[in-house]
């Protein structure tokens, strides 16, 4: 099994991955694919309106996430790594002033957000609970063309048709393809990993940058990771940098400048509090998920509802670990992106699908892991250390309020990371030995999902989201 580290580690805008980079790629993808005549007899010049229609967690949490805003400035041609805020911003109050778009290639397409973006609240659609479907008419409003598309984490989209040949796939079929295509460690498990390890002597790292320049130089490669991380440095420093009051309705105020001050000046004291490394670790993700609830540039780790833990942890290796170095850093996002890859093929990270465990846990299992490998962990440790994270965040739910990623989301980030730094440090007490195997966490993950009340998977329909305080 092999899916990139920059597929892992996408840059791109808050506040979700699923809920708004997904429908925003979507919707590029549709208009692109009609601009270049991919949909048979239908010809860009005959289109005369588009319309959407939103289905199960993007209908009941859409708008807390921005999905309506993703949904016109993809059709506007805007992508999520490369979006100007500013341009953005002006294009989508056009476009619901004027009730049209004007995408390059096209006649002016009559676009009313107030009729042609529909949230469906019925039944989720079959293939996933992120479902969408995009629609062409012509004259006489005849329908020329439609899609369904499914956003199934961390920004990647499917379509209907890719996604039944993706489980008409058996594994061991995906695995011989990868082992043609050239990949010469093609772990589709944990064990597999550790097996592949033991027989080259090479690390999680070392066989995951073997994989990733088969299509890329080792240049490209460290020019991209080092892209990655300065993207994630600065999503926790303007975090830092700011304060206010987070929109959507909830009134909750930015706190990760205000901690990070009042840690800054406790720096010098003789006898500071042995739990603070704790605090700051809470202070660097917040920050993160604070810029990711206020729509800004953020890196997907896995997803943006979890994009503070991989972040967080990093910066306390490089800040806070002795003997820290740039080597440290690429062998942490490397084995993270193993870790993430694991988890996505042979579960989910999508919170719509699974809950906050495939979220949260997710990445705490990633940063565990990769804060491992940085600190010198076997290849045993590593998967130990992911195991412990993720364990111990089985059964999480995805309740967040009003259908914004700001509670409980922002906190779990700094807990999320708390966790991984302690299961990387028991992981390490080790030899790598342990009685629960990764793998199986992953399977108990997937099966906790399947089974999860669906009022529980990013619908705001129960848990925290419908015990609102009283004020």
């Amino acid at each position: 099994m092999f899916l990139s580290i920059f597929d892992i580690f996408k840059i791109g805008i808050g506040p979700s991955s699923s809920h708004t980079m997904g429908p925003m790629n979507a919707a590029l993808r549709f208009m692109d694919d009609l601009r270049a005549g991919r949909f048979m007899g239908v010809d860009a010049g005959d289109v005369r309106r588009i319309s959407c229609s939103l289905h199960g967690s993007l209908a009941f949490t859409g708008k807390g996430h921005a999905t309506d805003r993703a949904i016109i400035l993809g059709l506007l041609g805007f992508a999520p790594d490369r979006l100007d805020p500013d341009k953005a911003e002006a294009q989508e109050e056009r476009v619901r002033e004027e009730k049209f778009i004007e995408p390059e290639g096209f006649p002016r397409l009559r676009f009313n957000p107030d009729e042609d973006l529909i949230f469906d609240y019925g039944p989720s659609l079959p293939g996933h609970a992120n479902g969408m479907k995009l629609f062409a008419y012509g004259e006489g409003n005849r329908q020329l063309a439609s899609v369904t598309y499914y956003s199934i984490g961390g920004g990647f989209i499917v379509t209907a048709s890719e996604m039944e040949e993706k489980i008409s796939h058996k594994p061991d079929a995906l695995h011989q393809a990868q082992e043609a295509a050239g990949f010469p460690y093609p772990f589709g498990s944990a064990a597999e990993m550790l097996a592949m390890g033991q027989r080259s002597g090479l690390s999680i790292a070392a066989m995951k940058r073997a994989n990733e320049e088969i299509s890329l130089s080792r240049q490209e490669l460290d020019a991209g990771i080092t892209g990655i991380w300065q993207a994630m440095l600065s999503s926790i420093d303007r975090g830092l940098a700011k304060d206010g009051i987070l929109p959507g309705g909830l009134k909750v105020k930015r706190r990760a400048k205000h901690i990070h001050q009042q840690l800054t000046g406790a720096h010098g004291d003789n006898m500071p509090m042995p739990h603070q490394v704790n605090d700051w670790l809470s202070c660097y993700a917040m920050a993160v998920n604070e810029e990711n609830a206020a729509g800004g540039r953020v890196v997907t780790a896995p997803t943006n509802g979890a994009a503070g833990v991989v972040p967080s942890v990093l910066r306390y290796y490089r800040d806070h670990c002795p003997g820290s170095n740039d080597a440290g850093i690429t062998t942490f996002l490397l084995t993270a992106a193993a870790i993430g890859g694991l988890i996505k093929h042979n579960a989910s990270i999508s919170g719509a699908e699974a809950g906050c465990q495939a979220e949260v846990g997710s990445a705490a299992a990633m940063a565990a892991g990769g804060l491992c490998a940085a600190l010198g962990g076997s290849n045993e440790q590593i998967e130990n250390a992911a195991e412990i994270a993720l364990e111990h965040h089985l059964g999480m739910t995805c309740d967040p309020v009003k259908g914004l990623v700001q509670v409980p989301c922002i906190e779990r980030n700094g807990l999320g990371a708390i966790k991984a730094v302690s299961a990387a440090s028991l992981a390490l007490y080790g030899d790598g030995s342990h009685f629960m195997p990764l793998d199986n966490c992953i399977r108990t993950l997937r099966e906790t999902g399947r089974d999860m009340d669906e009022k529980y998977k990013e619908t705001s329909l129960g848990g925290l989201a419908v015990n609102l305080p009283e004020c």
